[in-house]
């Protein structure tokens, strides 16, 4: 993190370099359980000021991880969600033109129209979107691109001016260079292949399903009011269920919706209640097919495995 910022009460600023256990350490006091390969990516992506790019499964708290990082750095957050159509307008800026023809309007017998492009084409009525915003910000943001290869390709080509240079051409203004140079994590489901040019200008992490024991840790961390029986039944349980053929595999978030509904339903063992067990599935099988594959045998098979 190359860019200066205000200390934080712990003494943290955005522009210390935090050594990979160091920042694992401090993603796991704001609730973020990250692995070592996780930790040791976001390092270096701050190190180096490249961008990262996390790609993993849904669910798995890619999305998160910018969270986590901006609660870590006491840095703004500006998060960019992708989606089919995504263009300039709508991801780098546009003009207000409501108010530009509002201000032609209050002045057209007073000036001339050289003058009136002039004074309408300034920054005065421009409407910042996430990635000029992220770029014209005192100190460095972290900048979230979240489900990049969800935008058409063609959005790419408006991306990578602004991560290899970190600046944004406004053919009325001119070029606006980056007044700090922000935090960048790209996340990606896998809906598409992103390109090569994106690719070569990130770091790289994939993020796979967390690891029973490292599941426990974030369970611990995000339901604090789970039992240690109930916990460790949890994480059996989903890890027996992820094995299973699934068109959608549950997520983290998933699972800890799943124990907020356990505990709401009064649940204290998966050993007892199959009605309330099969009832709290609505957390965690999100389609028709996946539900009906689940049967009342099934569940029963991995939910007794999981209380053993």
């Amino acid at each position: 993190m190359e860019n200066g910022g205000a200390a934080r009460p712990d003494g943290l600023t955005p522009s210390e370099t935090l050594k990979a256990g160091a920042l694992k350490a401090r993603l796991a006091s704001v609730g973020y359980i990250a692995g070592d390969a996780l930790a040791m990516a976001l390092h270096l992506a701050l190190r180096l000021g490249r961008p990262l790019l996390v790609e993993g499964e849904a669910g798995v708290g890619k999305t998160e991880v910018a969270k986590a990082l901006a609660a870590v750095t006491g840095a703004r957050l500006i998060r960019l969600q992708c989606y089919e159509g995504l263009d300039a307008a709508s991801a780098i800026y546009e003009w207000n033109y409501q108010r530009q023809l509002l201000a032609i309007k209050a002045r057209e017998h007073d000036e001339s129209p050289d003058e009136t492009e002039d004074r309408i084409f300034s920054e005065r009525y421009l409407l910042r979107r996430p990635l000029l915003e992220a770029i014209t910000e005192d100190e460095a943001p972290v900048l979230l691109i979240d489900e990049i290869d969800r935008a058409d390709e063609e959005f790419e080509a408006y991306l990578l001016e602004v991560l290899s240079d970190f600046q944004v051409s406004v053919p009325e203004l001119g070029t606006i260079r980056a007044k700090t140079v922000p935090h960048v994590i790209l996340t990606a489901n896998g809906t598409r292949d992103l390109s090569d040019a994106l690719r070569r200008r990130c770091l790289y992490a994939w993020v796979e399903f967390p690891e029973p024991e490292r599941e426990l840790a974030i369970l611990r961390a995000r339901a604090p009011g789970a039992g240690d029986r109930l916990a460790g039944q949890v994480i059996r349980f989903i890890d027996a269920l992820r094995r299973e053929d699934l068109e959608k595999k549950p997520g983290v978030a998933e699972t800890l919706d799943w124990v907020a509904a356990l505990l709401d339903l009064g649940v204290e063992s998966l050993a007892g209640d199959p009605e309330s067990i099969r009832a709290s599935l609505v957390c965690l099988l999100k389609t028709r097919s996946d539900r009906d594959a689940i049967t009342p045998e099934v569940l029963a098979r991995i939910a007794d495995r999981a209380a053993a």
